[in-house]
Order: structure tokens, then sequence, then C-alpha cells
């Protein structure tokens, strides 16, 4: 299972796409005490996997105590970052205190688009510098892109890019209307698109050693299944059922992008909120409407849960960027 703790709203970047909005730090983040005893109890849940993320997790001055304390506490920690933070010393700080890995954002070959996106010259050149610090330190890092209608024929040779880097892997995000992100929900796939593209890159997969892994977009499963196409992973939407997100200040929900509310952890413990919210108990029925729920691939995809809420008003509705829905068996 793997969650993942916003650690602060604080950001060197202003990226188009935010979910948290984030810039400036919010008030009453949670401090490091409560971010330890978050931790424990993240541990107690049965958790092995938490990403450290933002804003940007590096402005927070004491990460890499938390992070230290998460490998102590048997947790596999691993972060979302924007790089540019990610000097020689920080990357060989990150290592030390026990962090697994880096996920580093890059959504273009082209740094006037990149840079452009995320509302800094020359982010692109110090995302590219943070991985290859990263490298010379020993830490494990992937790329992370954010797919557009403006950047999905890039895929392919951000994918080159990432294996000449050095990279373990590279992860897409299909957009999801939330945050700032709202403001450019014309730019976000449709469904022949996606369908076309997660095509496209599940035959890359067959050419390349690295991981590659589509994120909000659990059509990859089926997709993978039907071009043979083998993956460790075993579910496409893990919201609620595999996975959660914490706040900077602490309020918890199903996944990044599904905005409903399960309770604060200043005021419950994660553990009570994550074994007996009635939301996540709902969803992990996987009892979907619509399509999603005549689906042959339910159990495997599961479809984008917080798309179909942003779209239907419904997180149990179906996926509307689907060609498939309602097909039954593979």
């Amino acid at each position: 299972m793997i969650v993942s703790w916003n650690t602060t709203n604080a950001c060197n970047l202003y990226c188009a796409h935010c979910y948290r909005d984030s810039g400036v730090k919010a008030e009453e983040e949670l401090n490091t005490e409560e971010g330890k005893r978050l931790i424990d109890q993240i541990a107690q849940a049965g958790f092995k996997i938490m990403i450290f993320s933002g804003g940007e997790p590096l402005m927070r001055p004491d990460i890499y105590e938390l992070v230290a304390h998460a490998k102590f506490r048997g947790l596999r920690p691993v972060f979302g970052s924007n790089g540019t933070l990610i000097t020689p010393e920080v990357a060989r700080r990150l290592k030390e205190c026990g962090a697994a890995g880096i996920g580093i954002s890059l959504d273009s070959i082209d740094p006037a688009k990149h840079d452009q996106f995320r509302s800094q010259e020359g982010c692109w050149q110090g995302a590219l510098e943070g991985m290859r610090n990263c490298r010379a330190a020993g830490l494990p890092f992937q790329i992370h892109t954010t797919v557009m209608d403006w950047n999905q024929n890039e895929v392919e040779q951000l994918t080159d890019l990432a294996v000449k880097e050095g990279a373990v892997a590279h992860h897409f995000f299909f957009l999801v209307p939330t945050g700032r992100a709202v403001n450019i929900e014309q730019e976000s796939l449709r469904a022949e698109q996606y369908e076309q593209l997660l095509q496209r890159i599940m035959e890359k997969q067959k050419q390349v050693d690295i991981e590659l892994k589509p994120t909000c977009a659990p059509q990859f499963m089926r997709i993978a299944k039907q071009m043979g196409v083998d993956t460790r992973f075993r579910r496409g939407c893990l919201a609620g059922t595999a996975y959660c997100i914490i706040s900077p200040k602490g309020d918890v929900q199903p996944c990044a992008y599904l905005n409903v509310p399960l309770g604060n952890v200043r005021e419950n413990s994660f553990v009570d909120i994550w074994q007996n919210n009635s939301v996540l108990q709902e969803l992990r029925t996987l009892d979907y409407k619509g399509g999603c729920g005549t689906c042959g691939y339910r159990k495997i995809c599961g479809g984008c849960r917080a798309r179909a809420h942003y779209y239907h008003g419904d997180y149990m509705a179906e996926e509307p960027w689907c060609l498939y829905h309602g097909r039954k068996g593979y």
C-alpha cells in the first residue's frame, strides 16, 4: 500500500496543473512532532511506501529528519519533486537519511515548453541537473511527466531521455481537473487520445528496460493485458483501496485528485480513518455504476474515480474517458 503526504504547500515553482494550488506555505501545516506521529500511524496501518510530496517537499527544513523517521518505522520513503533544489549536497543527504528514490518532473523535451508550464525559466535545466546529482549520489530517480494535448507526441522521446539519464522508471500522469488544473481542463486528453497514447506507451515498454507506468489512466491495465505486456502492477486506480493522500494540514482524501474529505489526523487517528471511513468502505466494494460496473476489467482497472467525480459528481460513476465501457470478460 502507498500513502502520499503533501508535507508543505510551499513551492519554488507555480505549475499550471498543480492540484494543491501550491506556492506559499499554508497556515497550520503539521509540525515535526505531528509529522512523526502521522508516520507512526501510517506504519501501524500497514502501509509500505510513503511518498513525501508538496508543494516542493525539499522546502521543508525538517524533511531529512522526517524521512529518517519513516525509514526507522520500516517504510520505504520516496519523493515527488520538481528536482530543481536537488544539489549534490541535497542528494547526498537524502541518500544518507534513507530516501529510497526520487520522482522528478519533466514535461517536455523542449526546455522552453517545460519552463512555461511550470512558470520559471531554467527549471527544465534545473530538473536535469537534479537527476544527475541523484545519479552521482547513488540515489535512484524516475521521471514524472504530466500528459497534455500539447506534449502527448513527446512521450517516447521523454522515455528515451529517461533511459539516457539513468532513470529507473518513467511515469505518466494523465491530467485530472482539480486545483489549478481546472483552468486547463480543455488541454487534457479525451477517450480516443487516451486509448492511442496508452497503446503507444505499452508498445514502448516492449522496447525499453525501465518501468513505464501511466497514472490516473487505469485503462492501461486492460491495454497491457490485451497487448501481452507484462507489468508488476495488479490494479489501475488505487484510490481508497491501496492508496490515500494527506494534506499539509492533515486532511485525508482518497487520492490527490479526488477531493472528498475523509477526516483530519489532528482530530482522528489516521489508522481509524483508513480502516473505518465510509467513503473508503464504499470505494472498496468496487460496485461501480454505468460501464465500469459491467466491465470485464473492473477488478484490474477500476476506472479513474477522481475523473468520475469531477465529470459526473459521483466517485462511483463510470470513467468518462474510456472506450471500453460495459464490455464483459477477457
